[in-house]
């Protein structure tokens, strides 16, 4: 079994197989024209069951062949461009590069001496998005698993910045449209029930600064303690940028923690049309990137700055056999100090290929090319009377159901685009998300591959339409 382990006497082994591997799937890719195909879950559990995992193959060959069976062939495909549902986006080579060599080399980067120049690179990167930010010298942070552990250690910071003895006194305040890992976090940072104050949006799906305004006067004459305001830059429902000024002058009048989400909107800050949209997050105590979602990066490279990096101090614990405290006074970069993780992968190696190969403006590109698509889809959208559309794009995301002419039963036209969209996910045409709006049942476009285009959104238009008609059709049979 020694022969498995990458080692200088397995290096041909090593080659052999991931090439192999790599070939599968870029073969897999090429023929791939239809992003799902459609497969029900009952149809593929019972293939993955009858597997057993004490009887090896052996071989590497056809444990490839059984990948096939069991998981390539009914992936869902983010590359292929009707795929329009989540926060998924489709991933550019130098960072699969990049996931290649970090998977093999498998530095581990939460201490020096496991990672040396993977903790510099980290660094590197971390200083190159505080300055995009526009955080000032002071700034910090470190990469993350994704946005939800990125909110909760920004949290975390807070509530400890906050100094407040009584945690049920905590308030923090974040858009009725904001992610709900706001809510999770706030659990397991011990708050109360009653810890996250909602603000309502206004018609554009952005926090209303008036309501935000008078809750925090309101926490402040009620003897509790505003901990934090979240601000969202890209809603995952609407891609929708909160007011960054106004909250940032809210929160300096209060002298409560200002946290930015930009996990969907962090794209903007490698634009070259669109960064203006994010004007304000300069003034935040601490933003949420997730370069798995705007920054075209595979799963999972997400990081949490901060305008202080002294507040890090507050994840900070010292183990004699890891990150002793003499390291400290011996200047030895341990990210560790700074994690909620210990054992971290070297994701930073993903983005920073990226920018040695393509560049900042090349990755901002791409992202203005989604924004300009769904400036597109929204104006089909709002032409088209077979559809109502929310609200107009600030980001990449549309927010729509079909509304047919001769129903005008809300609860009859929620079903119809329920089917719809599951009667398109079990075709495999297409990928299309859902959410809800004022209690009903909406679809979600989330625009994140420059290769969809208009003429992608029409067909995926009709499809639902085409699925939803047949719904009403069958309703009305069944009724009569």
């Amino acid at each position: 079994m020694r022969s498995h382990l990458l080692n200088d006497t397995t290096t041909e082994h090593y080659r052999r197989s991931v090439t192999e591997g790599v070939e599968r799937v870029a073969a897999k890719v090429a023929t791939t024209d239809r992003p799902f195909t459609g497969v029900a879950v009952d149809a593929l559990s019972p293939r993955i069951e009858q597997i057993d995992l004490d009887r090896p193959l052996y071989d590497t060959t056809a444990v490839l062949d059984e990948l096939e069976e069991v998981y390539l062939r009914d992936a869902v495909y983010f590359h292929h461009p009707r795929y329009l549902a989540h926060l998924n986006c489709p991933v550019v080579i130098p960072a699969l590069l990049g996931e290649a060599v970090l998977s093999a080399v498998n530095s581990s980067l939460d201490t020096w001496d496991q990672s040396a120049g993977g903790t510099l690179i980290e660094r590197k990167l971390i200083d190159w998005t505080a300055r995009r930010i526009g955080l000032g010298p002071g700034a910090d942070g470190v990469f993350t698993s994704g946005g939800t552990q990125s909110n909760l250690q920004a949290l975390l910071l807070a509530r400890e910045e906050a100094k407040s003895e009584d945690l049920a006194k905590l308030r923090l305040f974040a858009s009725e449209a904001g992610h709900f890992s706001v809510q999770k976090s706030a659990k397991l940072l011990g708050l109360g029930p009653d810890a996250v104050v909602p603000i309502p949006v206004d018609h554009d799906k952005r926090l209303q600064t008036v309501a935000l305004a008078h809750e925090l006067a309101r926490c402040v004459e009620a003897g509790l303690v505003p901990m934090a305001v979240v601000a969202t830059a890209g809603t995952t429902d609407f891609g929708s940028i909160d007011p960054l000024p106004e909250i940032a002058e809210l929160c300096a009048q209060y002298g409560v923690w200002m946290h930015v989400d930009a996990a969907y909107g962090c794209g903007l800050l490698a634009s070259l049309k669109y960064r203006d949209r994010v004007d304000g997050i300069e003034r935040a105590d601490s933003v949420t990137v997730d370069y798995h979602k705007s920054f075209f990066q595979p799963v999972s490279s997400s990081a949490v700055l901060v305008r202080d990096a002294a507040t890090l101090r507050h994840v900070t614990y010292h183990a004699e056999y890891l990150n002793p405290r003499r390291m400290v006074t011996e200047r030895i970069p341990n990210q560790v100090d700074k994690s909620l993780q210990t054992t971290r992968r070297f994701d930073a190696l993903k983005l920073w290929m990226t920018l040695r190969v393509m560049g900042a403006d090349g990755i901002g590109r791409l992202f203005d090319e989604v924004c300009d698509l769904a400036a597109e889809g929204w104006k089909l959208l709002t032409a088209d009377p077979r559809f109502d559309v929310v609200v107009e794009p600030s980001l990449s995301t549309l927010v729509f159901r079909y509304v047919p002419a001769a129903v005008t039963d809300p609860a009859e036209i929620d079903r119809a685009n329920l089917y719809a969209r599951k009667a398109l996910f079990a075709s495999g045409d297409a990928v299309v998300a859902g959410t809800k709006v004022a209690g009903r049942h909406y679809l979600k476009f989330t625009l994140l591959n420059p290769e969809t285009t208009t003429a992608d959104i029409t067909a995926v238009l009709d499809l639902i339409a085409g699925h939803a008609e047949q719904y009403l059709g069958e309703s009305l049979d069944r009724a009569s």
